[in-house]
């Protein structure tokens, strides 16, 4: 059984013949009843104070967790940042390295292009001065026929005169 401060206070003790002094007595209950509810109050203030320390220490456990998780959750997107950096770097270098091929390719079937238009072009030209040949041939020998008849009637010309 507890004891409060006012089962102090109300105790009474009987009267016996060479007891003790009841006054000395009830002053003395009257001191510990008052030391009791200064133990009682400041139990009840401590009790608070644990109460509100727990309560901080249980908020601060909360943000602990919460810095936690978001350091964690920072961390995960640093490294998914620094992955997606680095897949995309690799396809950007892909990408220009198909470009360039691409662009090598092209430039070589250009250069196959204009050597196989040089042959075309050195084959006409050769057809060309070939028919230029035969056409100048043609009209020397026309001329020298045409020389030859002027000849030829000249002669008869002159035979006949």
């Amino acid at each position: 059984m507890r004891i409060t401060p006012l089962d102090i206070q109300q105790k009474q003790f009987p009267m016996k013949f060479r007891g003790f002094d009841v006054e000395e007595v009830y002053a003395f209950l009257e001191v510990i009843r008052e030391e009791m509810e200064e133990l009682l109050r400041e139990n009840a203030s401590l009790k608070e104070a644990v109460q509100r320390a727990e309560s901080q220490i249980r908020e601060f456990k909360d943000m602990e967790s919460t810095l936690r998780e978001t350091l964690i959750t920072a961390q995960n997107m640093v490294e998914d940042y620094k992955t997606n950096a680095r897949k995309e770097a690799e396809l950007l270098v892909r990408e220009a390295e198909m470009r360039a091929e691409t662009m090598l390719k092209d430039a070589q079937e250009k250069v196959i292009k204009i050597h196989e238009d040089i042959v075309d072009l050195k084959g006409i030209r050769r057809h060309f001065k070939e028919e230029l040949k035969r056409l100048i041939e043609g009209h020397l020998k026309m001329l020298e026929f045409d020389k030859e008849r002027e000849g030829e009637a000249s002669e008869e010309g002159r035979h006949a005169l």
